[in-house]
């Protein structure tokens, strides 16, 4: 995997509405199906019934610039994974990794004892991250991406394990 490049800090944060120009860009330039600013902006209204969180770094003009970000739904004692986006030119970093980490803590620090996902079957990459946290396939949703009709992978982790979740991430930032 490599490495963050030389000075680069990145920072994990909850979302804020400041946040949603550059969320809604990324979707965009991730997914052939983006989520439309409002989905963003309703799921920060929810407040604890939702997780969004992002990753960020500083540029050397001193703006933030976004690199991933990630929506949890709570449903009960279940984190559903509603989506999570890394920016191209920051993949393979680690930086999906350490967001679902976080994520996840703070899903489990509210409730959460499980997490479920939908992936595109043709998602390796994605498949691997969640397989790297206990996730497993326990079905296919046919035709489910409106897009080309491709299948979803039904992933499920049936045990959310708070000292699992922080050994896959990096622990140096607070959460909630």
């Amino acid at each position: 995997m490599p490495e963050p490049q030389d000075g680069m800090h990145i920072s994990y944060r909850p979302m804020k509405r400041s946040d949603l120009d550059q969320v809604v860009a990324l979707d965009r330039a991730s997914f052939p199906s983006p989520w439309p600013r409002d989905a963003f902006l309703m799921e920060l209204l929810k407040g604890r019934q939702s997780v969004c969180w992002i990753a960020e770094t500083e540029t050397e003009t001193g703006t933030r610039e976004l690199m991933g970000s990630i929506v949890i739904w709570l449903v009960l004692d279940e984190a559903h994974i509603g989506t999570l986006a890394i920016k191209p030119d920051f993949r393979r970093l680690g930086i999906a990794q350490d967001l679902l980490s976080k994520a996840l803590r703070v899903s489990y620090q509210r409730g959460a004892r499980q997490a479920i996902l939908e992936v595109r079957a043709s998602n390796h990459p994605a498949q691997n991250l969640y397989r790297k946290f206990g996730f497993e396939v326990v079905g296919v949703r046919k035709n489910y991406y409106q897009d080309n009709q491709e299948d979803a992978l039904l992933m499920t982790l049936s045990s959310l394990d708070p000292d699992v979740l922080t050994d896959l991430g990096d622990d140096d930032e607070q959460l909630e």
